[in-house]
């Protein structure tokens, strides 16, 4: 028997559940669909949210010839042979065919190319389905041929009502008895994945028998799961979304969020070195001169974390982290850098000014290399104001940012170098 997610998988958009910003009464797909005008599109969202069951539902409403290809298995002799098929097949006056390609994403730019002419031409409708963002996976010349509509995680509403509907209307399941007294778990465990929830719920049932009643709880579930219900794919979407959040979390301030985010990797088996590289850019890049303390803490938490492992390792990642989150921000050096580089590409090689040179040989000495050049330490403060930067060039790169450490700083560069320093400081 075909498993519970395939028997439950509906035909028409009455039995849809969830994804209602397309397919509610006006909204686009469903008017796309009621207007029998299909244009290319692809489905972006995370796997189990009916990408594949919208593309069926539309091939089935509109009667269509519909034709499959999944880009695992799939080459461009694959789809050029679709291709042949779908312009043999049609009739002047018939539906152009729609193309379904799976996991989109996974297609090379050569097998991606070979889409291209056919649905210029009309010869096909695409319809695409991707869990990865397409601005980054799908070549531009097809992307900008094709709408792209996001699909969301389900919510828990809809997971209970997909959940009811199949013990109340699965062939197998109706025939049970079965009271979902506790769904946590089960909403937990499915993180908004359609297909997901019905292989657990599935998976619970497997045990009941006739005449009497499953009680489905937080407990039944875990027990028979026996994983990590937060686990994701480090090189997907989720990656690099909860890394985001952590880093903006940090720079935001906010030591709470920061350290939710930071359970959310640890506790979905994130890389610890991952994460510990990351505080180290967040402390140069985001606290900056503000607290440079916090570079050196960031750098202990990284040695530490490669010393003690797990699941000690997160006690100094949690301490980086609410450091660096409660600490004053700056990126005045970050800002200073990518100033000089700027200016560095604007005006290319210029020349070191001959009393910073270098002269190691004799020759050297006698063209005037390192002449006039004045040992700051022989001076009063261990300072002497002369040119350090190429002739011709004034340029100011770093300008201090209000917190009690740069002001400091700032007010040492002004004592030093006088009007040079006067009134630049940046909010």
């Amino acid at each position: 028997m075909r498993p519970l997610a395939e028997r439950m998988r509906p035909t028409t958009l009455d039995g849809y559940i969830g994804q209602q910003h397309l397919v509610a009464p006006g909204a686009v797909m469903r008017q796309m669909i009621d207007s029998r005008r299909i244009a290319s599109f692809i489905l972006w969202g995370p796997p189990g949210v009916g990408k594949t069951t919208l593309a069926q539902i539309i091939a089935h409403t509109l009667e269509t010839p519909f034709y499959t290809l999944s880009a695992v298995t799939s080459g461009v002799k694959d789809v050029r042979e679709v291709i042949d098929k779908a312009r043999s097949n049609r009739f002047f006056d018939s539906a152009t065919p729609i193309l379904f390609i799976d996991e989109i994403h996974r297609f090379s730019k050569s097998q991606q190319d070979s889409l291209l002419g056919a649905v210029e031409q009309g010869v096909i409708t695409l319809i695409g389905a991707t869990t990865e963002n397409p601005s980054f996976e799908v070549i531009r010349p097809l992307l900008s041929r094709c709408a792209v509509y996001v699909l969301k995680p389900l919510e828990a509403a809809d997971l209970l009502a997909l959940a009811r509907r199949a013990l109340s209307e699965d062939v197998v399941l109706r025939e049970l008895s079965v009271e979902l007294r506790e769904t946590t778990a089960l909403l937990r465990y499915s993180g908004g994945d359609a297909r997901k929830l019905l292989n657990i719920l599935e998976l619970v049932t497997a045990t009941a028998r006739e005449g009497e009643t499953l009680t489905v709880t937080d407990a039944l579930v875990a027990e028979r799961l026996q994983q990590n219900p937060l686990a994701y794919d480090k090189d997907g979407e989720m990656h690099y979304d909860i890394i985001s959040a952590f880093i903006k979390s940090i720079r935001g301030s906010d030591p709470d969020a920061a350290i939710y985010w930071l359970a959310r990797m640890i506790e979905g088996g994130e890389d610890p070195a991952f994460i510990a590289r990351r505080l180290v850019i967040s402390a140069a890049e985001d606290i900056g001169l503000a607290n440079p303390n916090a570079l050196l803490l960031a750098n202990a938490a990284f040695d530490t974390v490669q010393k003690i492992g797990w699941p000690e390792g997160r006690i100094p990642l949690a301490e980086a982290t609410v450091y660096l989150a409660a600490s004053p921000k700056s990126n005045s050096a970050y800002l200073a850098i990518d100033a000089a580089l700027a200016q560095v590409r604007q005006t290319g090689n210029l020349p070191v000014p001959l009393h910073l040179r270098n002269a190691p040989t004799k020759l050297m000495k006698q063209l005037g290399y390192g002449d006039d050049y004045k040992y700051a330490h022989d001076y009063q403060g261990h300072f002497v104001k002369q040119q350090y930067l190429p002739d011709g060039l004034d340029e100011r790169f770093w300008m201090p940012q209000p917190n009690q450490q740069e002001d400091r700083l700032a007010e040492r560069m002004r004592t030093l170098w006088g009007e040079r320093w006067a009134g630049d400081v940046r909010g």
